[in-house]
C-alpha cells in the first residue's frame, strides 16, 4: 500500500467520526478557535527528596499563581488579610473550613459570599480554556450546577440573577456548601497549571516520598523525569540487591526508616538484631549503618566484577585495606580510616558475603519485591516518567547529557555498541523501562545501579565516593569528579549543540535540570547560558538549606515567558491554616515577551493544525463526490 492509498484509508476512517460535512464544519471552527487561546501555564518542580509539607504547599499555591490571580481579580473588593485568608481557603479547603467550623463562622452568608467570590476567580482563570476542557476539569459530580454557574449571564438580568440565587440558596440550606467549595478549589487549582512536570528525585533525605507520590497519583496532568534517587528505587524495586542495600543505607543516614516500615511496609529489624550482636557498643541505627554499609560494598563489588562495561573497578576498596594498621592503601599511600572495626570481614577474603549477610539481603529483596505500596508507586514512575522529556520547545531531564573535556558528546561503548547524545540516553530510558518489564536479566538489574552512581550515568554524572565519606578521614578523597556537562551548560552555543540534538529550536529553547543544588548563598545563579539552561534544584529538602540558603526553586511558564520562584522557608500547614501563613517567594522573570503564545505556538497546537489539515482534505473528499456524507 502506498502512501496515497495509506492516506485515503486514513480519511475513510475520519469519516466514521465526521460522518457529515456539518461536523466537519463544526470541528474546523472550533479548533481554529483553540489555536487561538493562550498558552496554559506550565510548572515545574525538581529533586522534592521526600519534603512533603513543602511540597504539599507549593503544589496547592502554585508557585504564586492563585495568590496572583486573587490580588488581581479581588484587590479592590478584599483587604490584603481577606486576600491571604481566602488563598489558605483555596490551598486547604478542607482544613480552613474545619478550623471555621470551630469557631462557628459557617454561617449561610460566610457560605454564599465564599461561593461567590470562588465562582468570580474561576471564571477569570477559565478564560485560557475552551468549554469542552473546563468540562473536564471541573471535579466529577459537580459538573452541571458549576458549569451553569459558570456561564451564568451578568447579575445585571433580572432573571438569571434570580436564578443563580435560588440555587446558590438551595445548596446552602441542604447541607452541601463544603462540597461545592471544595470543588471550587479544585477547579481553581487545576486552572492555574495546566501541566506540572517533575525533574526528578523524589526519594530519600525527606521523610515522606510516599505521601508525595500518592498525592501526584491524584493529579490531573504530570509528567516526570526520572532522578538518580527514583533510578536507585526503581533498581530496589525490580530487585537489584545493590539497590537495595543503598536505598536501605540511605534511609538509615538520614533516619527515615519510617518510609520504609511505615510507608512501604518494608520490616528493617532483622538487620537492627543481626547489627546489634556485631556492634554492641553503638546505637541500633549506627550500628545497622555500619552493617549495611559492608554488605553494600561486597555487593557493588560482586557487580563491577561482573560488569567489565561500567569501568568500575577502582570503586572496590574492601581488598585494599590493610585490617592489621586500619588503614586504605591507594597508590602507595596510606589513608587513615574513621571506622576500624569489621566484623564480617574475612581479611583473607574481604569480598565473601558471610552466609548471616546474604540472609539480611535475601530477606529485605523479598520485602521489596512484595511491598503493593512500593510497587505501585514504582509503576506509576513508571507510567508517567521517561529520562527526558521535549515539551513545548524545552528539553526536559534530572542530569545530564555525558560530555568529553571539548563539550563534544562523549562515546559510550556498552554492550558491545557505541551510543553519544540523544541515541545513548534513548539506549538509557529502553534499560530501565526494561529491568522492570523486561525478563530481568542480569546486566539490566545491575545497570540501575550504574545508573545512580555511575559518571557516564544521564541521571548521576559524577563519581560518587561513598566508601571514602563513610570511611577515610581525608576529605580530599572525597572529591566527586563530575561530567564535563556541568562546565558547559554555563555557555550558549553549547546549550544550543545540545538542544538541536534533540531536535529543538536552539534560539528559542531552554534546558530545564535539576540534580545539582544551586549556592544561593555564594552568589551563584540558577539561570546560565544567558536563560538557555536554567537549574532549578535549590535545596528543596531541608537537608539542603544549609547548603543553598533558600528551601528551592519552582519555575512557572506561561503565555508571556518564564519566570523562576525562589522559595524561602516554610513553617508548616498548621501555620498556614490558623494565621493564613503563605510560603515566601521571590519571583524573577528570566523571559518576558512582548507578545502572548497561544495553543498554535505549543505541541498540542501541533496536533490540533494536523487534525485540522486532516478535516480539510475530509472536506474535499466529500465536496469531490469521492466520499459520500451523511446528509
Amino acid at each position: 500500500m502506498n502512501a496515497e492509498e495509506q492516506r485515503y484509508k486514513y480519511l475513510k476512517l475520519l469519516s466514521e467520526k465526521y460522518p457529515a460535512r456539518q461536523s466537519v464544519y463544526a470541528e474546523l471552527i472550533h479548533l481554529n478557535g483553540v489555536l487561538s487561546l493562550p498558552k496554559p501555564t506550565e510548572h515545574f518542580m525538581s529533586d522534592l527528596h521526600g519534603e512533603y509539607e513543602s511540597f504539599f504547599h507549593i503544589l496547592n499555591n502554585c508557585s504564586g499563581v492563585i495568590k496572583e490571580k486573587v490580588e488581581r481579580v479581588f484587590s479592590r473588593k478584599m483587604s490584603k488579610e481577606e486576600m491571604a485568608d481566602f488563598c489558605t481557603l483555596i490551598y486547604y479547603p478542607k482544613e480552613k473550613l474545619s478550623a471555621l467550623k470551630k469557631k462557628n463562622m459557617l454561617t449561610p452568608e460566610y457560605y454564599k459570599k465564599t461561593i461567590l467570590n470562588l465562582l468570580d476567580l474561576a471564571k477569570f482563570m477559565s478564560y485560557k480554556y475552551q468549554p469542552r476542557e473546563i468540562n473536564k476539569t471541573i471535579p466529577k459530580g459537580y459538573g452541571s450546577i458549576i458549569d451553569e454557574l459558570l456561564r451564568g449571564r451578568p447579575d445585571a438580568d433580572y432573571v438569571p440573577r434570580v436564578y443563580r440565587k435560588k440555587m446558590l440558596d438551595t445548596l446552602i440550606s441542604i447541607g452541601s456548601g463544603n462540597d461545592f467549595i471544595f470543588a471550587f478549589t479544585v477547579l481553581i487549582k487545576r486552572l492555574a497549571v495546566a501541566r506540572l512536570h517533575i525533574v526528578g528525585d523524589f526519594f530519600d533525605r525527606g521523610g515522606r516520598p510516599d505521601a508525595i507520590l500518592n498525592m501526584l497519583m491524584k493529579h490531573h496532568s504530570v509528567d516526570i523525569q526520572w532522578g538518580n534517587h527514583d533510578v536507585l528505587w526503581m533498581g530496589a524495586a525490580c530487585g537489584s540487591e545493590t539497590c537495595i542495600a543503598e536505598v536501605v543505607r540511605i534511609s538509615l543516614k538520614y533516619n527515615n526508616i519510617d518510609v520504609l516500615e511505615r510507608g512501604y511496609a518494608i520490616s528493617v529489624r532483622p538487620l537492627f538484631i543481626f547489627a546489634a550482636g556485631l556492634y554492641p557498643d553503638d546505637t541500633p541505627e549506627v550500628a545497622a549503618q555500619k552493617a549495611i554499609s559492608i554488605i553494600l560494598f561486597k555487593e557493588e563489588a560482586a557487580l563491577i566484577k561482573r560488569n567489565k562495561d561500567f569501568n568500575m573497578d577502582a570503586r572496590v576498596l574492601l581488598d585494599k585495606i590493610d585490617y592489621k594498621k586500619k588503614v586504605l592503601i591507594l597508590g602507595g599511600k596510606e589513608y587513615e580510616l574513621t571506622i576500624k572495626d569489621f566484623p564480617t570481614i574475612d581479611s583473607a577474603d574481604p569480598l565473601k558475603i558471610l552466609p548471616e549477610e546474604e540472609q539480611i539481603i535475601r530477606n529485605l529483596r523479598s520485602s521489596f519485591m512484595e511491598s503493593q505500596q512500593l510497587q505501585r508507586h514504582i509503576q506509576f514512575l513508571y507510567q508517567k516518567g521517561s529520562l527526558y522529556k521535549c515539551y513545548n520547545g524545552n528539553l526536559l531531564f534530572h542530569g545530564c547529557v555525558p560530555v568529553d573535556s571539548q563539550g563534544r558528546f562523549k562515546n559510550i561503548r556498552i554492550e558491545g555498541k557505541n551510543y553519544a547524545g540523544k541515541t545513548y540516553l534513548d539506549y538509557v530510558d529502553q534499560k530501565i523501562r526494561q529491568a522492570y518489564f523486561g525478563g530481568k536479566d542480569k546486566f539490566t538489574i545491575d545497570f540501575m545501579w550504574y545508573l545512580w552512581c555511575g559518571i557516564n550515568s544521564p541521571v548521576s554524572g559524577r563519581e560518587m565516593k561513598i566508601f571514602e565519606r563513610i570511611y577515610l578521614k581525608d576529605k580530599k578523597t572525597w572529591q566527586e569528579p563530575s561530567d564535563y556537562y556541568f562546565s558547559y551548560y554555563d555557555k550558549e552555543w553549547f546549550c544550543e549543540q545540545v538542544l538541536q540534538e534533540f531536535g529543538l529550536d536552539p534560539v528559542h529553547g531552554h534546558i530545564i535540570n535539576g540534580h545539582v543544588p544551586i549556592k544561593v548563598k555564594d552568589g551563584e545563579s540558577p539561570i546560565k547560558a544567558g536563560g538557555k539552561a536554567i537549574v532549578i534544584d535549590g535545596g528543596f529538602c531541608r537537608a539542603y538549606h544549609k547548603k543553598t540558603g533558600i528551601a528551592g526553586f519552582t519555575l512557572v511558564s506561561n503565555s508571556r515567558g518564564l519566570r523562576l520562584i525562589e522559595h524561602r522557608d516554610f513553617t508548616n500547614v498548621k501555620a498556614a491554616i490558623m494565621n493564613n501563613k503563605d510560603i515566601e517567594s521571590v519571583s524573577k522573570s528570566i523571559e518576558v515577551q512582548s507578545y502572548q503564545t497561544t495553543i498554535a505556538d505549543t505541541d498540542e497546537g501541533r496536533k490540533i493544525q494536523e487534525k485540522i489539515n486532516d478535516l480539510y482534505h475530509l472536506m474535499l473528499l466529500y465536496k469531490n463526490g469521492i466520499l459520500k456524507p451523511v446528509e
